[in-house]
């Protein structure tokens, strides 16, 4: 009888710490939801060069891997993102609890990574441009891609010293 009772202390006692084990694998899983949005919306949503949807969607990706974006809309410069991995506070946990088991279960799962941004609202800037005159201020428009039919008005030129 003694040794049933000792046999069933060690049991849960066994139980007790495996059930601690990979904490941030438990507390948060190994994927993250991450909510994409657009302005305007019903953007094409891109996630490591796989359609996912259009946006307002939420995403679930892998927290082991860094994740790249990319928002694109007709008539609208494409938006892009990266989505990179950062320790989580549950690896606490795993110092205190899990010990040096749980933390290489957690770090194989994905578990003790959180990803960063959380969620993403995409501004997507129209492909055109326009100008206002007001009074005697002068702009400066950077553009990655001229249109071959705009007039060309002059250079900047820099002062040599």
């Amino acid at each position: 009888m003694k040794t049933i009772k000792k046999l069933t202390h060690y049991s849960v006692a066994l139980l007790t710490l495996a059930s601690l084990t990979s904490c941030a694998t438990i507390m948060h899983g190994t994927r993250q939801s991450i909510g994409i949005s657009s302005c305007p919306s019903n953007a094409c949503v891109w996630v490591d060069q796989m359609f996912i949807g259009y946006t307002p969607v939420i995403v679930e990706m892998t927290r082991k891997d860094n994740h790249f974006l990319r928002v694109e809309l007709e008539g609208y410069q494409p938006y892009e993102a990266t989505f990179s991995r950062q320790l989580s506070g549950w690896v606490l946990g795993n110092i205190v609890f899990g010990g040096i088991i749980g933390l290489a279960i957690d770090a194989i799962s994905g578990g003790i990574y959180k990803l960063t941004p959380d969620q993403i609202q995409a501004e997507l800037r129209a492909n055109n441009m326009c100008h206002v005159k007001k009074s005697q201020d002068s702009y400066i428009a950077i553009v990655l891609k001229p249109d071959p039919a705009w007039e060309k008005i002059g250079n900047l030129k820099t002062n040599s010293l």
